[in-house]
């Protein structure tokens, strides 16, 4: 940070204290890398204040142990607070779905009302005048609006309120298995992943488009020296996982250093240059050295060279000082070339011990996070205006034709600046389309406020899941903007973490909390929801049908408490078996084909269309469910001692029917069976036998329900209740099997042939070579394709780069108001600073 000249000198109490003056600025704004103002000082001429002489809000100070400031911004004013985004109610679109439909089948309930309060009126005025035992009355408003109501509450057990409890308790425990999974436990901090919200389980599983910030969450914010090549000979062993307490480990390296290898002048250079060629700080605590430098790399390359024996030690304004093979040599600072994204690295021009003048310099070659090929095209957007940003993008959109809006092996490269015009309402549609035809999109230095906006032009304009994932407090815009947001708990913090709705420690848990734990949630929860609307249709659409019957008289053909208890106890289990233990295919298998992610990805297993095929089929399944055993008591049957049966006769018929056949439809559903699928299924028709038994000798014990009793002992000796028993549900699922089964010979998809590879336990999934005889696998085929296919673009615009990538692996801040020169010229270590003094060029500031 830049101090002005003029204040340069005050840095005690008393010169502080007859300072006199104002400071002029613009009004707050989200804009990080501006800021306009003028300081007018007493006695002196206005001097302008420009960003360099802003500290924002959060900025933490290094080398130097205090500052003066005057704070400008405070409250919801900072340009933090200015980039925060509103705290939205997230919902999945699962969910949205599923309330959506409930909203139909309540409609589909008062149209089931008055579809029976007609058929009533015309069954009373055909047969009332005839039938002495029913009291005709007229029809007026008071009786049809009584009638309407007695159907409605005669209905309204349609409505699946209990899948709502059922859900919650669904989805807290997916999240439980999210925060107990030992394979996203940072063992080295003993952190595990966190589901800090449970509405969204099933979200991630399809997730389409993801959006990560890259310093901090995809490099972890720990720099170590790993690898080495000098001289074509390359030391250091690859590490599996990097932690703070990794050390460079070759002793090759030490040896052919002393052993004088042919390579040992050279090796000698190369720890020099990483002893030399830097702006870190030293910084004595007795006998230790810390260093303070301005990014995590510099640091982790002067700590490696610490490592291997050359240390360094004094920084002086013109010189630095290291320590290397038991002797201290001092190299001059002739000239420090400034390190940017142009140059991608930097260098120090330096006189050596022995009077020599050498050139050092490091930089890199490889954007490391691999989201760039080596020979995918790029198109870099880097403009200063509205109408040059307008003019490249609408030129790349021509360029690439018929691909636009495909995913093509491409790769859009924009800065913060031009993505301020590229949002603007004319230009964004075109800027969209150019960036969903890439494979990827690289945005340099935005703003969180940035980071939002962008997240949220794909989020409103293209219906596909995002996920948002970073590590800092300036990740925060977007994690909240996303349709799932992911904080990783690292070394910035806990604010993203705090804001996120899931919480891992290291980037690479986000592959398992998408593939495995995404993809079992989408499927469990989708199967809990439409087996719970199956259920629940082919239970109470029987009162409909009975209606026809009793003349649309309002009469139950169940006792009230086996109304009640149906989904509360007797089909309970089967949804909870599905949504908490059901698993499409095993965690080893979603893992090596990605591809099967893609299942759940599309949507295609849950929408509209699929929900109400399980509705018709649960229609189908009732009118079975209720006509058959109706036919076959049709002419009613005379029991042991000359009694007759009544209506619950046949009623306890349909429900025992009813439970037996939606419980074994969850086993048609069920695709990983396990002790807790066993229980669920047959544990609940064993539940209602023997509360059937119970509660046929209840009264007058208990005084509930007196027309039970006995009618255990009725229906079990009916011969026509164990034919039932095993004719009725096979007649309604047989259909169900018979289509699974064609669907699974005919119609194969992926899944199926990985199921099979499961179940056969063959190492090699072997795909069919022949597209007429498997045509899905041809799919499945494209599907694992690692990326698209290249794009063979002829592009008229100089904005894209063919060449091959270099990139910059230093997160090395660039063009400051302080030059890199300035900031070693700043220091002398070898000077105790006294106490209330900072270094004069980092004097002050203005503070948000």
């Amino acid at each position: 940070m830049d101090a002005l000249l003029e204040t340069a000198e005050m840095q005690t109490e008393k010169q502080l204290s007859s300072l006199s003056g104002k400071i002029e600025c613009e009004g707050p704004n989200c804009h990080f890398n501006s800021f306009t103002g003028t300081l007018h000082l007493n006695g002196s001429s206005p001097v302008p204040v420009g960003p360099e002489q802003v500290l924002l809000r959060g900025t933490q100070l290094k080398n130097t142990e205090w500052i003066l400031g005057i704070v400008v911004y405070t409250g919801l004013e900072t340009k933090f607070m200015q980039n925060s985004v509103k705290s939205l109610l997230k919902r999945s679109s699962v969910e949205k779905v599923t309330n959506l439909q409930i909203l139909v089948l309540f409609l589909l309930l008062l149209v089931m009302s008055l579809v029976s309060c007609v058929g009533g009126m015309l069954w009373k005025d055909k047969h009332g005048v005839d039938i002495w035992y029913i009291v005709k009355k007229e029809h007026n408003t008071h009786s049809f609006g009584f009638d309407i109501l007695m159907f409605i509450i005669l209905y309204h057990n349609l409505i699946p309120i209990s899948l709502l409890v059922t859900l919650e308790i669904v989805k807290y425990i997916q999240a439980l298995f999210i925060n107990w999974d030992e394979d996203m436990h940072y063992k080295a901090n003993n952190v595990y992943a966190m589901a800090r919200t449970s509405n969204l389980n099933e979200e991630l599983g399809q997730v389409k488009y993801l959006f990560s910030d890259k310093t901090g969450t995809l490099t972890c914010n720990i720099m170590t020296l790993k690898k080495c090549t000098i001289a074509g000979i390359t030391y250091g062993q690859s590490a599996c996982s990097v932690t703070e307490a990794y050390e460079f480990n070759d002793p090759t390296l030490l040896r052919n250093l002393k052993n004088n290898h042919p390579t040992k002048a050279c090796i000698k250079e190369f720890l020099t240059l990483l002893c030399v060629c830097h702006t870190v700080v030293p910084k004595r605590d007795g006998n230790n050295i810390n260093y303070q430098a301005s990014s995590p790399d510099e640091a982790a390359l002067v700590k490696g060279a610490k490592k291997l024996g050359f240390v360094f030690t004094t920084r002086t304004p013109y010189s630095v000082t290291i320590e290397a093979m038991g002797e201290e040599f001092t190299f001059e600072i002739l000239n420090v070339l400034e390190f940017s994204s142009n140059r991608k690295r930097m260098s120090i021009i330096v006189r050596t011990p022995t009077g020599q003048v050498r050139l050092y310099c490091k930089g890199a070659v490889t954007y490391s996070c691999k989201l760039l090929s080596g020979q995918m095209p790029r198109i870099q957007l880097n403009t200063d205006s509205l109408e040059a940003t307008q003019e490249v993008i609408n030129q790349s959109c021509q360029d690439l034709g018929t691909l636009l809006g495909k995913e093509n092996d491409l790769a859009l490269i924009i800065d913060g600046k031009t993505l301020k015009h590229a949002l603007r309402s004319e230009v964004k549609k075109n800027f969209l389309s150019l960036a969903l035809s890439c494979r990827a999109v690289l945005c340099c230095r935005l703003s969180p406020l940035q980071k939002a906006e962008i997240v949220d032009l794909v989020k409103k304009h293209v219906r596909a899941v995002t996920l948002a994932i970073g590590d800092g407090a300036n990740d925060v815009g977007m994690i909240q903007t996303a349709h799932v947001g992911v904080g990783i708990s690292g070394n910035e913090g806990m604010l993203a973490t705090n804001n996120s709705d899931y919480a891992i420690a290291q980037f690479s848990y986000l592959e398992k909390l998408l593939l495995v734990h995404g993809a079992w949630n989408y499927f469990r929860v989708t199967k809990c929801i439409l087996y719970c609307f199956y259920k629940n249709v082919v239970l109470y659409i029987i009162e409909l049908w009975f209606a026809f019957m009793n003349g649309f008289s309002g009469q139950i053909i169940f006792d009230r408490w086996c109304i009640s208890l149906y989904n509360l106890v007797f089909t309970s289990l089967p949804p909870f078996t599905l949504g908490i233990c059901e698993q499409c295919c095993s965690q080893e298998s979603l893992l090596r084909h990605p591809q099967l992610y893609t299942i759940s990805q599309t949507g295609d297993t849950f929408n509209i269309k699929v929900l109400w095929i399980q509705c018709v089929n649960a229609l189908v399944h009732s009118f079975i469910l209720f006509w058959l055993p109706t036919k076959m008591l049709e002419h009613d049957m005379v029991l042991q001692g000359g009694h007759t049966t009544d209506y619950l006769f046949l009623g306890n018929f349909i429900y025992t029917y009813v439970v037996v056949t939606v419980c074994l439809k969850a086993g048609l559903e069920t695709l990983s069976w396990n002790k807790f699928s066993h229980l669920g299924i047959w544990g609940s028709i064993a539940m209602w036998l023997v509360f059937f038994a119970v509660y046929s000798f209840l009264w007058p014990t208990i005084p509930i329900s007196p027309e039970m009793t006995g009618q255990v002992n009725m229906v079990l000796v009916c011969p026509y209740f164990w034919l039932g028993f095993f004719i009725v549900p096979f007649v309604c699922l047989i259909q169900n099997v018979m289509w699974k089964s064609i669907r699974n010979t005919c119609k194969r998809t992926l899944l199926e042939e990985v199921r099979e590879m499961e179940s056969s336990r063959i190492q090699e999934l072997d795909l069919p070579r022949d597209s007429e005889k498997s045509p899905r696998m041809e799919t499945a085929n494209l599907q694992k394709s690692p990326s698209p296919q290249p794009c063979e673009v002829v592009f008229r615009n100089n904005s894209v780069d063919l060449g091959n990538p270099q990139g910059s692996a230093f997160s090395q801040v660039e063009q400051t108001g302080i030059s890199q020169e300035e900031l070693v010229r700043a220091y002398d270590t070898t000077k105790s600073m006294p106490v209330g003094t900072v270094p004069s060029a980092l004097s002050e500031a203005v503070l948000e």
